[in-house]
């Protein structure tokens, strides 16, 4: 309401007009003070969350922050952090909050692991975070101020040894803390429907999907049938618990604080007949082992040398051809003092005859081999089976080091199955880091193909420290760190026969990550019997774990078959 100025025709009528206006005026008081004082809105209390000025308000860790223009989530500036060595890229700001309060911390990230997170709450401190993105991705999180607290630290950090990663347009909403961040109001709207919602993959008992990021979400609902049966915080979800040789329809959608999103395109999927996953007849608890065909200084040995404790014995490696996604192989005759193809097939045959299985491996820390697309994903499926055909390989190992597309490798793996039939063995050797969640490309190929997946060898070696299933940090060369990690797997969807522990056979076969062999057994004993523990302990028994890996059978026999030896009996006698 405005009070507009009356015309003073005459001393009389002064009076009475400013009667007039005072009881006006102390009516309009009245109002406002009944109402009671308007809620001051969130606001932004970070400090240059966009990095527009570069790295001003921001302290990161061992020179490791810089401000880029591209890529750029919002505005014209964006940080990028490189984690190095033991540095994992922190940038952190001290923030002023209100005590008592609520705050939602949000930032943008894009390229290697990025974390999330707050200190110095006074209540709980929270952090998340996310595996390597190729788009802008949101991290998201709340958190409460304790009565006293008047300022916090917020941070994001990379992972170490991994590649550099990106943050823009960081923001703490909440009641305005006095610092001076002078952001505007959030005001969120329901985010648009997902789109490009895809079966990534299909087992007897699940379907995973693969939908894009949708903008401002900061959840999805997965929906079966019209029934909601899963949530995510990224752009994946595995649906389990279904019925073999079954057809089942699915939808998501994006929430956000402001809602939930209309439903996306409808998805159709069929699950696998029921099955168990590949393995032919290998023993309960085997052992596996990488053949070397070449001289790196290692015992130089022929296919029959390889010692009879290893159950599985993948020949390393096939390369990559001029043509994307087909693999080949050449026996190195002459670094392997004039071995033969002849010799070498005849050996795998009598490997076999024993009862061992040969698989060819593809990749290996050079290795360049890219499945990206259906025509590379169908000439990876053709060329290992022609090798399977030509040499007599069992199956074949995926020891890809440097990346893999789960949706594309799941379809090369599922039409190599289709050719080579039920007995297939499929072997995977992923480094630590590609384990570490569900939501990780190598994990989703995994359980993509869990039925008729043999064993996932993890490389527990030139690794550094790593998070467990109970939210620690474990450093390489312990039993905890064995038994934490491969905590991750069993928990994450993988059944218990689908485990191994991969290993250095000595101190030379690795750069770092060598646990004698007597470390090793003791983390078998743990994981299958919840014996010989260190300080961490499975909530459960997993007597059905596979086994244990080792690079490789020519370093073993470098150090006198010491791995082998004391590792092959406890392995066979789990039980």
């Amino acid at each position: 309401m405005k009070l507009t100025r009356p015309t003073l025709t005459s001393p009389q009528a002064r009076p009475r007009i400013l009667a007039t206006v005072l009881t006006s005026a102390l009516a309009l008081a009245g109002t406002a003070l009944a109402a009671g004082p308007a809620a001051a809105a969130d606001v932004n209390n970070m400090r240059n969350g966009g990095f527009e000025s570069g790295l001003t308000d921001w302290t990161c860790s061992a020179a490791s922050g810089a401000s880029v223009t591209s890529p750029v989530h919002g505005g014209s500036r964006a940080l990028k952090a490189t984690p190095a060595g033991q540095d994992n890229a922190r940038c952190s700001q001290v923030v002023a909050v209100k005590p008592g309060s609520t705050y939602t911390l949000s930032t943008w990230v894009q390229g290697g692991y990025a974390y999330l997170g707050v200190t110095g709450t006074g209540t709980t401190d929270v952090s998340t975070w996310t595996p390597d993105s190729g788009a802008w991705k949101e991290l998201r999180t709340t958190f409460t101020t304790g009565a006293n607290t008047t300022s916090v630290t917020v941070y994001t950090h990379g992972w170490y040894g991994q590649a550099p990663y990106y943050v823009d347009d960081f923001s703490v909403f909440g009641p305005d803390g006095g610092g001076g961040g002078g952001g505007e109001p959030e005001q969120p709207a329901i985010p648009a429907a997902p789109a490009g919602l895809t079966v990534s993959g299909t087992t007897s008992s699940s379907v995973s999907l693969t939908w894009n990021t949708v903008q401002g979400a900061t959840g999805y609902t997965v929906y079966r049938g019209g029934t909601k049966v899963a949530t995510a915080t990224g752009t994946s979800a595995t649906v389990t618990g279904l019925s073999a040789s079954t057809a089942y329809s699915f939808q998501v959608t994006a929430s956000n604080a402001a809602g939930e999103s209309a439903k996306s395109a409808t998805v159709n999927a069929t699950t696998q007949p029921t099955g168990t996953g590949g393995g032919g007849n290998l023993p309960k608890h085997a052992v596996t082992g990488y053949w070397q065909n070449f001289n790196n200084g290692a015992t130089v040995q022929t296919l029959a040398q390889v010692q009879s404790q290893y159950d599985i014995i993948a020949v390393a490696f096939a390369d990559a051809t001029a043509t994307p996604g087909t693999v080949d192989f050449t026996l190195d005759s002459a670094g392997l003092n004039g071995y033969t193809e002849a010799q070498f097939k005849a050996d795998i045959r009598a490997k076999q005859a024993a009862g061992k299985k040969v698989v060819i491996s593809v990749g290996g820390e050079l290795g360049a081999v890219r499945v990206a697309d259906s025509t590379s994903a169908t000439n990876f499926a053709n060329s290992v089976y022609a090798l399977m055909q030509e040499y007599g390989f069992d199956g074949v190992d995926i020891d890809l080091e440097n990346g893999l597309n789960a949706t594309y490798m799941t379809q090369a793996l599922r039409s190599l199955s289709a050719k080579a039939g039920p007995n297939l063995i499929i072997t995977m050797a992923p480094q630590t880091i590609d384990m570490q969640s569900t939501s990780g490309t190598y994990f989703q190929t995994a359980l993509n193909i869990k039925d008729i997946l043999t064993v996932v060898n993890m490389q527990y070696y030139n690794s550094g420290s790593m998070l467990g299933c109970d939210g620690k940090v474990y450093s390489q060369g312990s039993v905890d760190f064995l038994t934490a990690l491969a905590c991750i797997q069993l928990q994450g969807g993988l059944a218990p026969s689908q485990v191994g522990i991969g290993v250095p056979a000595s101190t030379r076969g690795a750069g770092s990550g060598y646990v004698s062999p007597t470390i090793v057994n003791n983390a078998l004993d743990c994981l299958t019997k919840l014996t010989n523990c260190g300080s961490f302990k499975p909530s459960k028994a997993y007597p059905d774990l596979r086994g244990a890996m080792t690079w490789s059978t020519n370093w073993d026999a470098t150090a006198g078959n010491a791995w082998s030896n004391a590792v092959g009996p406890h392995v066979h006698g789990l039980g």
